[in-house]
């Protein structure tokens, strides 16, 4: 049995346990992080929920820089290669992650061209894919990668045959946003109408008048009221506490509003991804908008020739960075991975970021509040090394199409 598959479980993958578990089992916050791990042990993200373009501006990324990022769902690394990075390590906790992003990049580099990767990574209903894996993919993945995804799910099913639906639909993140579905047509919404919006003013008149006023019915508010209303976002218990501290403690209902007027009000629809798979839980078709940087035409070649500079890794960042020489790393990408951290992880956090940075070097991160977590928590004699770019973070925050964080941070190392 493959390493993927031995640590599929939130139970047997110890990486995960020690990074999540904070509170003794009893407890109220050990039964909310023990309940989120329970979820976490399948696929979480099968699309990433940051905006790369946001990510590229802000590291100013480009030739010869060393990247190391959380995975995820492996769609932001895979656009950093359009700026041809001297080398990208991936490194995730989470082992159908793994396995995605290996998957991901094989397509690239084994698929015959552009069309057959868009339809296999980015298709709706495409039964011919689960033929495709077989003969352009399954004969050229590592033994672990290859057994995962002819593994069988809880349902019994291959889980290549996802690849014959709709991967997006699927997920933790997938079955949340199908919930926010159901539970707005149980108010008499279809928010699928929302994606035959043709200007922004339309989308503002579809928000203010059939999204908002949901936020204020009991039922909504209720489950916006308890911590596991964001587990189904991939978001630890430590997280509702963030989101909580700008409301009083209680009911998320205004911060969530605030979040979703920004994804359907801020950006146009057809150049927005993201709210394409909220609201329609698929991507546009090539007429009614953009496909995510990798998905596009205009970036296949460099994306495929780019592809074997990625290293795949079943590790937590800390660990990867201690195995690296001192100034050995250009771009630091931590996702929103720091909200889950206590103190004293935090600091071994960034003492091997420290370490590892070279002059110049940029780490970002999401949180879910507006602030910066590590002021009062990381070592000032460690921040003091480096440069916090607030007024250019504020600025790209408010370009992020994704719009689930509360604030984007940029640091800069000191020269």
């Amino acid at each position: 049995m493959s390493e993927l598959a031995r640590n599929a479980g939130y139970g047997r993958n110890e990486r995960l346990k020690s990074a999540l578990l904070q509170h003794r089992a009893l407890s109220l916050e050990g039964l909310s992080e023990r309940l989120f791990g329970l979820l976490f042990t399948g696929l979480v993200y099968p699309q990433i929920w940051e905006d790369p373009a946001v990510d590229m501006e802000a590291m100013a990324l480009g030739a010869g820089h060393r990247v190391v990022t959380i995975g995820s769902g492996g769609c932001n690394m895979l656009a950093y290669l359009t700026r041809t990075p001297e080398s990208i390590d991936v490194v995730d906790l989470n082992p159908h992650h793994i396995a995605l992003n290996r998957l991901k990049l094989a397509a690239f580099r084994h698929m015959p061209s552009h069309a057959d990767v868009a339809r296999f990574l980015g298709g709706d209903h495409m039964a011919s894919n689960r033929e495709a894996y077989h003969l352009f993919l399954e004969p050229r993945l590592d033994d672990a990668t290859r057994d995962y995804w002819n593994g069988r799910d809880l349902r019994g099913r291959r889980r290549i045959g996802v690849f014959n639906r709709n991967i997006y639909r699927t997920g933790l993140l997938g079955r949340f946003i199908l919930l926010g579905h159901v539970v707005a047509r149980l108010h008499g919404l279809d928010p699928r109408e929302f994606v035959k919006c043709r200007s922004l003013r339309e989308q503002r008149q579809f928000f203010d008048t059939r999204i908002a006023p949901l936020f204020d019915r009991p039922l909504i508010r209720w489950m916006t009221s308890r911590k596991a209303s964001l587990f189904g976002l991939g978001i630890p218990p430590q997280q509702f506490d963030e989101l909580a501290s700008v409301n009083d403690g209680r009911s998320l209902a205004p911060v969530l509003r605030q979040r979703l007027e920004k994804l359907a009000c801020h950006f146009p629809l057809k150049e927005n991804y993201f709210a394409w798979q909220a609201f329609g839980r698929r991507y546009p078709s090539r007429y009614e908008g953009t496909l995510p940087d990798y998905l596009r035409a205009e970036n296949y070649s460099t994306i495929r020739d780019n592809a074997g500079r990625v290293r795949v890794h079943h590790a937590n960042f800390t660990e990867l960075l201690a195995a690296k020489p001192a100034a050995s790393v250009d771009r630091y990408v931590l996702l929103d991975a720091q909200d889950w951290m206590n103190e004293e992880q935090l600091n071994a956090l960034w003492t091997e970021i420290t370490r590892t940075a070279a002059p110049d070097a940029v780490v970002i991160f999401r949180t879910a509040a507006e602030k910066s977590i590590l002021g009062g928590k990381v070592s000032a004699r460690l921040l003091d090394l480096w440069t916090y770019e607030r007024e250019r973070s504020a600025a790209l925050g408010m370009k992020d199409r994704s719009a689930i964080y509360g604030g984007f941070h940029i640091y800069r190392k000191k020269p």
